[in-house]
């Protein structure tokens, strides 16, 4: 079986993000990059399932520009067998993105798609359920546990009340939470072994896509600095500022 598995190329997660003085967007010049970590647990699962002999071939995807060639090599260091680098310098929104992934899926015919639930850049938590609406397959969203046998996937996945259990027919797309796994760390074999794994570059037109955006970004604005607090006497005096100052009650 055939593990389709996108990868998006973010901002580090230890980097404090600066808005742009013009207010366009977010600064990312001279700022490290990364995998996006919830793409990191689903290459792992990936991997994970290989080693138990469910799956036989990973293909990790990438959406973006050039330097995403990095980000897959990553995914290809812990365990893809080989790439895929749509390439493109537009702005990618999750519906782009979704069309792209569909045009793969029809391509490649993966049995199962493992997806991060979101990416930590714009925290849209789309991408995986427009894909599942776009492919017409079953989906399985912030899985925490993920089971692959005879055809079907189990994915245990939390929900207000507790855990809920799915059974989906595969193909299907998979989202990861957190809890699923834990990425191995990289070595420096596996991370020479990935120079020389197989990247396949295409751009949207190749597959037949429009990536213009839908949405457009009028400003982008850091949010207020919180003022500093202040100590009261007493109760009535918190209630007077609470209803007279905050009018918050």
């Amino acid at each position: 079986m055939k593990v389709l598995v996108p990868v998006k190329r973010v901002v580090d997660y230890n980097v404090k993000v600066r808005v742009k003085s013009d207010g366009t967007g977010v600064d990312i010049a001279n700022v490290k990059m990364s995998m996006n970590p919830f793409d990191e647990i689903a290459v792992e699962e990936a991997v994970r399932l290989k080693e138990k002999g469910v799956v036989t071939e990973i293909v990790a995807v990438s959406c973006g520009v050039t330097q995403c060639q990095e980000t897959l090599r990553t995914a290809m260091a812990i365990g893809a067998d080989r790439a895929i680098l749509v390439e493109t310098d537009a702005e990618l929104q999750p519906l782009a993105v979704a069309k792209l992934l569909k045009a793969l899926v029809d391509k490649e015919q993966p049995g199962l798609v493992i997806l991060g639930k979101q990416a930590i850049d714009d925290d849209c938590n789309q991408t995986g359920q427009m894909l599942a609406a776009l492919a017409g397959l079953p989906q399985g969203t912030y899985a925490s546990k993920v089971e692959v046998a005879e055809g079907v996937a189990t994915v245990t996945r939390e929900v207000d009340g507790g855990l809920e259990t799915l059974k989906l027919k595969l193909p299907a797309i998979v989202t990861t939470d957190l809890r699923l796994n834990e990425p191995r760390y990289v070595t420096l074999p596996n991370i020479m072994k990935a120079k020389k794994k197989p990247l396949e570059v295409v751009k949207p037109a190749d597959l037949g896509v429009d990536v213009a955006p839908r949405i457009q970004t009028l400003k982008v604005s850091e949010p207020p600095k919180r003022g500093a607090g202040i100590k009261v006497p007493d109760v009535a005096t918190l209630v007077a500022k609470l209803k007279n100052e905050a009018k918050v009650v």
